[in-house]
């Protein structure tokens, strides 16, 4: 089984750093991945994204035109990304910057104010990671913990102080997608 994701935001939002976790963990659970960010003008205040892709077997391409499943965190995003999506995929939307709904009706959809989620836990920066545990909760591609795992084994020394909020991000992400009520 192979599943494409592409995560995109503007430049600062964590967008690639949240794909290489993804990565990071399908990696150390033994998937086949591939991890193509993307850089360029866009992260100069444009459109950053990535694409990730998780796979059982061989991946023959890192690229994808018609991913799984997006991570979107702004609406020039959602509009270039959105079309894209397979049908019965899943689209999990940041609505703190998004002014409108999916329109789609084909894939499943998860609006989270993410910007909000992340300041009540402590900082904005943590928007990433609550848009990806809400992404795990809709696809489970990868057990709960296997991105806490990934972040304690992978995140450099001197972002080790943000261990714990990523980790409560993630959480909060995949609870709030299961419908449960979060402090907003």
């Amino acid at each position: 089984m192979q599943t494409e994701i592409i995560f995109s935001g503007f430049g600062g939002q964590g967008a690639l750093f949240a794909g290489q976790m993804l990565a990071f963990a399908a990696m150390d659970a033994g998937k086949d991945v591939t991890w193509m960010p993307s850089y360029g003008p866009e992260m100069r205040g444009g459109t950053a994204n990535c694409q990730v892709i998780v796979a059982d077997e061989e991946i023959g391409s890192p690229l994808t035109r018609t991913p799984t499943a997006a991570v979107i965190m702004n609406l020039p995003s959602l509009d270039k990304f959105e079309p894209l999506i397979v049908p019965g995929g899943v689209l999990v939307v940041n609505s703190s910057l998004v002014n409108r709904e999916v329109s789609r009706t084909d894939i499943k959809a998860v609006m989270i104010p993410a910007q909000e989620v992340a300041e009540e836990i402590g900082t904005r920066r943590l928007l990433n990671m609550v848009l990806l545990g809400a992404l795990l909760q809709a696809l489970p591609i990868l057990p709960p913990g296997a991105i806490e795992q990934a972040l304690d084994t992978h995140l450099p020394e001197r972002h080790r102080k943000f261990l714990k909020g990523n980790i409560e991000a993630i959480r909060q992400g995949a609870a709030f997608a299961r419908g449960e009520k979060v402090n907003v």
